[in-house]
């Protein structure tokens, strides 16, 4: 493995937000690398407040957070399936949140009961979908003074404890979601699923069991968050990386990720983030688009209705 990806995509404004909290990510331990891309670590405190944007992966993510400064600030754990819209988060005054990226397709081993499609666009309790106590929860987040590797154990200690089944279905499942991001050549499901041997439908039912959406919306979401990164700066590579802005060829650019104009990459960038590429991928100053969904906060108190779990907004995923 070659450890935590060091790219930002998906974060809208990445030198925004990198200036405002401590972000790290984290190899989580060797017998759960095969179904996590990696924990991810955010601190802040801030004297204002910061409005975060996040163009989710198609991943699944269990986040654990704190709000407030005291150690006996209020903390929660929930699973958050894949986010199919733009998603913003107010950052105000000291939080803390550790995350885990499940790979896509890597999330069901630890919770076989469901289809992942089931949590999509929707984010619930923890206890709603895998085993967790308020103990484990109060672990993972530590006290003010936690260590980060402290954190990064006790996400060890309870993924661990918690699974992963083995499932060939779901490694194939995270395989051909891997496949389709780095094999820019894939750009439309059918031939994908010609070369795997199966029909359509069956790839989408995999998809939809495993990865929690289909094929057609994972290739979409990937050439998304490369157009977004190239948007963003043409040296950006991660959080230690310069912010220099980038002159982007739009129409070559179109091409490269397998559209057939650039009309095309305009309107799904726009309907994805906002703003249309050309208005984002203005100075830092710009700043991230001005409107977008509305701001969440920690799940709300109260029972679910209808006999679910509560729908809301999924958090950002980095």
């Amino acid at each position: 493995m070659a450890g935590p990806r060091r790219d930002t995509q998906g974060i809208v404004d990445a030198p925004g937000l990198f200036a405002r909290v401590r972000f790290r990510r984290r190899e989580p331990a060797p017998a759960l690398r095969p179904y996590l891309e990696h924990y991810w670590l955010i601190d802040w405190d801030l004297e204002q407040p910061y409005a975060s944007h996040v163009v989710p992966h198609p991943s699944v993510n269990v986040v654990f957070q704190r709000f407030g400064r005291g150690a006996d600030s209020p903390v929660f754990g929930e699973v958050a399936g894949i986010g199919l819209e733009l998603f913003t988060r107010k950052l105000e005054g000291r939080g803390r949140v550790c995350g885990v990226q499940f790979r896509p397709g890597g999330f069901r081993p630890f919770a076989p009961r469901w289809p992942v499609s089931e949590w999509t666009g929707r984010r619930v309790p923890i206890a709603e979908v895998m085993p967790a106590t308020d103990a484990d929860i109060a672990a993972v987040l530590g006290p003010p003074d936690a260590t980060e590797d402290a954190r990064v154990a006790a996400l060890d200690a309870y993924l661990l404890g918690v699974g992963p089944r083995q499932d060939p279905r779901a490694a194939r499942a995270m395989a051909l979601a891997d496949r389709i991001r780095t094999d820019r050549t894939i750009r439309r499901v059918a031939p994908l699923a010609e070369a795997e041997g199966v029909s359509v439908r069956s790839l989408q039912r995999l998809f939809a069991t495993y990865v929690g959406v289909g094929p057609k919306w994972v290739i979409l979401r990937y050439r998304i968050h490369e157009a977004l990164e190239r948007a963003e700066s043409g040296t950006a590579t991660g959080p230690d990386a310069g912010t220099g802005a980038a002159e982007v060829d739009w129409a070559e650019l179109a091409t490269e990720l397998g559209y057939s104009d650039q009309a095309h990459l305009v309107r799904d960038f726009t309907a994805t983030v906002g703003v249309p590429p050309t208005a984002y991928a203005k100075p830092p100053a710009a700043g991230p688009p001005a409107a977008g969904p509305p701001e969440a906060g920690p799940p709300d108190a109260g029972p679910p209705a209808a006999g679910r779990p509560d729908v809301r907004p999924p958090p950002y995923s980095a």
